[in-house]
């Protein structure tokens, strides 16, 4: 289907508007609205232009816009149209066979944007999600109700935004409960089976008193406590409730996306941390933040979480 979103009134001349679209597509001009208020918020994607979609099966159908300008008859631009390729039908789109290991899993998935859909063995649609990486989503489902992950069909979106991925899931749910009647058992109301509940907040650690305190044993010997104590800890820039930096938050997001139990020290607060910075890159040898150590371990910074976080290797590493 091709959308065209008007984003402000005024007579046009259209010059060299051109589309390449496969031979047997038939498309749908309408204009776009505003998403429903009670679809899923997405707040951290950019405001973008609405990109195109294509929807991921081998090989792919390839869809290509060339550029064109919209100019008022006065010469003056005074307004823009931003093109809309809907991915496919859910009904059209070919599944994916979900393999057993999760190193396959990433290796066969896209780990970009876009819309998913979950069927069991049975060819029963069990979830319809959005995601910023489709392979990782997939990993987690598999591990934690492989019953259900069977196959998956999947729909791209090559520059994500809040309102493209929306209405790319609500056209696939839409379309499904006008053919079955019923929404996926995963996407009802207060399920919490396939959409993990984020944890409550836990408060931030703080190594010391107060910075006018005098500690009776070194900060060092503090931090080699603290990690071996507990499982799981984050030293990030801010608290976990309010990071400071992009990789702290991204650390955060990771960790409760995946539903660890993590402590969380902010290195930023001189009044109960004072001189932890310095003190913590020696006993690491890791010279930036976030640093997240798992039973006692350095695993490493905001980089290597994402990258095993990408590949689904986090769950065997909080697990073991």
């Amino acid at each position: 289907m091709i959308k065209f979103l008007l984003i402000q009134q005024h007579q046009f001349t259209l010059h060299h508007f051109i589309f390449c679209l496969p031979s047997m597509a038939t498309f749908n001009m309408s204009f776009l609205t505003q998403p429903h208020s009670s679809l899923p918020n997405f707040p951290n994607f950019s405001s973008q232009n609405t990109p195109s979609f294509s929807s991921y099966s081998l090989p792919k159908t390839s869809l290509i816009f060339p550029s064109f300008t919209v100019r008022p008859q006065n010469g003056t631009i005074t307004r823009r149209i931003v093109v809309v390729a809907a991915l496919k039908k859910l009904s059209e789109t070919d599944p994916l066979t979900v393999p057993v290991q999760p190193n396959e899993i990433s290796a066969r998935f896209p780990n970009e944007s876009g819309v998913y859909a979950v069927y069991d063995s049975n060819g029963d649609l069990q979830f319809v999600g959005i995601s910023r990486n489709i392979a990782a989503s997939v990993v987690s489902h598999k591990n934690s109700v492989p019953q259900f992950c069977s196959s998956v069909k999947v729909g791209v979106v090559d520059e994500p935004n809040r309102t493209a991925l929306t209405e790319s899931w609500k056209s696939w749910m839409e379309e499904h409960i006008a053919t079955s009647g019923k929404v996926p058992p995963g996407n009802e109301p207060g399920n919490s089976t396939w959409v993990r509940q984020p944890p409550k907040k836990k408060a931030d650690l703080r190594l010391t008193p107060g910075r006018h305190v005098q500690l009776t044993v070194p900060l060092e010997d503090l931090i080699d406590r603290l990690v071996k104590e507990n499982k799981v800890v984050a030293f990030i820039k801010g608290s976990r409730s309010a990071p400071q930096c992009g990789f702290s938050q991204r650390v955060v997001g990771i960790l409760e996306s995946e539903g660890v139990d993590y402590e969380s020290v902010d290195v930023l607060d001189e009044e109960y941390n004072a001189g932890l910075r310095e003190t913590l890159k020696n006993y690491s040898n890791w010279p930036t933040f976030p640093q997240i150590f798992v039973k006692g371990e350095l695993v490493g910074g905001c980089d290597i979480l994402t990258s095993m976080y990408e590949k689904g290797e986090l769950a065997s590493l909080f697990k073991s």
